[in-house]
């Protein structure tokens, strides 16, 4: 708190400032490429909330209570570059070991943007110590610090215990213009406001600047309105240089308790630079030297420096935020060292999930799903094995954007509940229709440690891409549920069948996708999903009843864990013609395989619910893919109620492909696979002609 610590003199001040704007000015004019307006326009509001507020040490920025930063406009990169710099934050190595070295050195500055440093032209997770959350498409930061700061609430009512209070760190998102447009900040701002989060404080710069200009052209919104209608506290700061307005703007979200806080901040973008005010050129292009060195002679700083830093800035920041911050982590650890002789169990469970551990028999109590004909949905099974999973892994929880007695992904067990601002324990999340901040806020809980699922139809996954992407790219293991998997959805026609969807989610690098054929195959695809550390997963589940097949006649579902494998196979194990498939299409093909049986003909059914697992597994084990599809046999066939693009790299040039090359038709199911081929009398006849071709 600022009462707890001097105020620094304004020339120190000023001083510290003007580092943070003339570093981020040099190092966009050195790279030729980047933003330097807002950076230089923000540095006053960055310097009073690191410096005098953020509960953060720069010794250890991985401490879990720490308040949590989120550069919403990643564009403006360099300003949290310059920060990550000038307080010192220390770099930690994917085994959660805080290393000697900075996160970001002024060599790493002097090369942003440039291959392999740590400041590429957007803030990215895993790859730059104190950085919260890969950030750039505009508002994703703003929504991810949403799941933050639920992340925080309900670790809170988990592990904190009276007089040992463990966690009460806040959320601080820095915004723009951008971030206000887009639709997303608007849906996650809305449920925020509903969960009336008080940790949660979004700073807004208010500068009227987009790359096209002045915002005039597109924009009118009236942001204080609109937000105390979400349900928040407003306030606002008529100039970004008064770091004393600022200080009670900050002071007023800390003394607010029942609702979340934006901070309105009025500033000229590239405040200082009288020929760049108002310019897109400023948002988006180097200034060029005549302009910096005239920027530079207005804050009173050397024209001809570069890259400067002042020994009294550095000395200026740790006697700020880095000794507040390494005197808080302190009192934590001193704190934590009773709770754990208290509480030995949760604190076990607190180790486990920071590092994303699984609890001892985290499995205990699968289900193992007896053959029948009738069968199961697979979004059935799956609901089973996730009500059983949640009772053993405390930290797994989630929801959907209102689909959730379809879905059938509620958790039902005692104790489960629903969060809530008056129930921050609960387990089972409620998004309301928001699928883009709904994989925002997914990856927010991701990011705080906890093990997160959301779901809906699969045709919605359109609108959580955005989010999706950054989940892969940040390598977080987020859950994606999405069942009506297919034209299997029938009446409700083609708006709702999904057709590109499935093959648009394998092209994404790093998401696996997962699209079990029946109940047990569900069972091991979660099995596999809960050991993943870096993995977000796409699982594809029906709505219709799909046959639980007999494992004792056909290969155990443990195959899934390859990606693909031989579920059937001819007699001599040399078939005459593959038959691939995923998800509902394995059953036809298993039909088709008895009915190709019966006349002698030497079949292979391949299950494969996950392409991105199959491929990985045979780079590590090549001979696999040849066990599995022999180079030999050439007639193939593959079946799936969804886009053909893909399959060629299966089934070859010469094989043929079961899919969908329209939108789908509203009618019945057993009519749409009639009329699009998805019965095992087509899938026969696709087999014979596969072989006759090559007699």
């Amino acid at each position: 708190m600022p009462n707890e610590i001097p105020i620094a003199e304004e020339k120190i001040v000023q001083s510290a400032i003007n580092t943070i704007r003339t570093l981020a000015m040099d190092a966009v004019q050195q790279a030729n490429s980047g933003h330097p307006g807002t950076p230089m326009a923000l540095a006053p509001v960055v310097y009073c909330l690191w410096q005098r507020f953020l509960r953060f040490d720069p010794e250890h920025p991985i401490w879990p209570n720490r308040d949590r930063f989120v550069l919403s406009v990643g564009h403006a990169s360099t300003l949290l570059y310059a920060m990550l710099h000038l307080t010192g934050v220390k770099a930690v190595n994917p085994k959660y070991e805080v290393l000697g070295e900075l996160s970001v050195s002024l060599d790493d500055i002097k090369r942003f943007r440039q291959l392999d440093s740590k400041c590429p032209g957007h803030p990215e997770y895993r790859w730059t110590s104190g950085i919260e959350t890969t950030t750039g498409p505009l508002g994703q930061g703003v929504a991810t610090s949403v799941g933050m700061a639920i992340a925080a609430r309900w670790i809170a009512s988990y592990f904190n215990r009276p007089g040992l209070e463990l966690f009460d760190y806040d959320v601080y998102a820095l915004a723009g213009d951008g971030c206000m447009m887009e639709g997303i900040s608007g849906e996650a701002a809305s449920l925020a406001g509903h969960l009336k989060l008080a940790n949660l404080c979004w700073i807004y710069d208010n500068n009227h600047i987009t790359i096209e200009g002045n915002t005039a052209l597109a924009y009118s919104d009236d942001v204080a309105t609109r937000f105390v209608g979400y349900g928040w506290n407003v306030t606002r700061v008529g100039d970004a240089n008064d770091v004393k307005m600022l200080e009670r703007a900050f002071m007023t979200f800390k003394n607010t308790t029942d609702r979340p806080t934006l901070i309105i901040v009025d500033s000229h973008i590239a405040y200082g630079a009288p020929n760049k005010q108002d310019t897109s050129a400023a948002h988006g292009e180097p200034l060029g030297e005549k302009e910096i060195r005239l920027a530079k002679r207005h804050y009173g700083w050397p024209e001809d420096a570069k890259f400067l830093v002042p020994d009294e800035v550095r000395e200026h920041f740790q006697k700020g935020i880095g000794r507040r911050g390494r005197e808080l982590h302190a009192a934590w650890w001193t704190r934590f060292e009773e709770y754990r002789q208290r509480y030995p169990e949760l604190a076990e469970n607190g180790y486990r999930m920071l590092r994303r551990q699984l609890p001892e028999e985290w499995d205990r109590g699968l289900p193992t799903f007896p053959a029948d004909a009738k069968g199961i949905a697979s979004r059935d099974a799956s609901s089973q094995v996730l009500n059983v999973l949640a009772r053993n892994v405390p930290w797994l929880l989630g929801g959907s954007a209102d689909l959730g007695p379809s879905c059938k992904t509620r958790l039902k067990f005692d104790g489960a509940g629903d969060f809530s601002a008056e129930n921050p324990a609960g387990r089972n999340l409620h998004f309301g229709i928001r699928e883009h901040a709904m994989g925002a806020i997914l990856n927010g809980l991701s990011l705080s440690k906890l093990r997160p699922f959301g779901s809906g139809f699969l045709i919605f996954s359109d609108y959580a891409r955005g989010a999706m992407r950054l989940s892969a790219l940040m390598e977080i293991p987020v859950i994606h549920i999405f069942t009506h998997d297919s034209i299997g959805v029938g009446e409700d026609g083609p708006t709702h069948q999904p057709v590109e969807q499935l093959l648009s989610l394998r092209a994404i690098p790093g998401l696996i996708t997962l699209r079990p054929a029946d109940a047990n195959e569900v069972v091991e695809a979660w099995r596999m999903i809960m050991q993943f550390r870096h993995e977000p997963v796409a699982l594809i589940l029906t709505r219709q009843a799909l046959p639980t097949l007999d494992r004792t006649t056909y290969a155990s579902a443990e195959g899934v864990q390859r990606g693909a494998y031989v579920l059937a196979d001819a007699p001599n194990g040399t078939p005459e013609v593959l038959l691939l498939a995923t998800g509902s299409e394995v059953s036809l093909c298993i039909e088709a395989y008895e009915h190709l049986k019966a006349e002698g003909i030497k079949a292979r059914v391949v299950s494969m619910p996950s392409w991105e697992i199959f491929e990985y597994y045979c780079r590590q084990h090549p001979e696999y893919r040849e066990r599995v599809l022999p180079a030999a046999v050439t007639a193939r066939v593959s079946v799936e109620q969804a886009s053909t693009l893909g399959w060629a790299r299966y089934v070859g040039s010469t094989g043929q492909t079961i899919g969908m090359e329209t939108f789908g038709a509203s009618a019945p199911l057993k009519e749409l696979q009639r009329k699009f081929g998805f019965i095992p009398a087509s899938i026969v006849a696709a087999a014979k002609e596969q072989i006759a071709q090559r007699r």
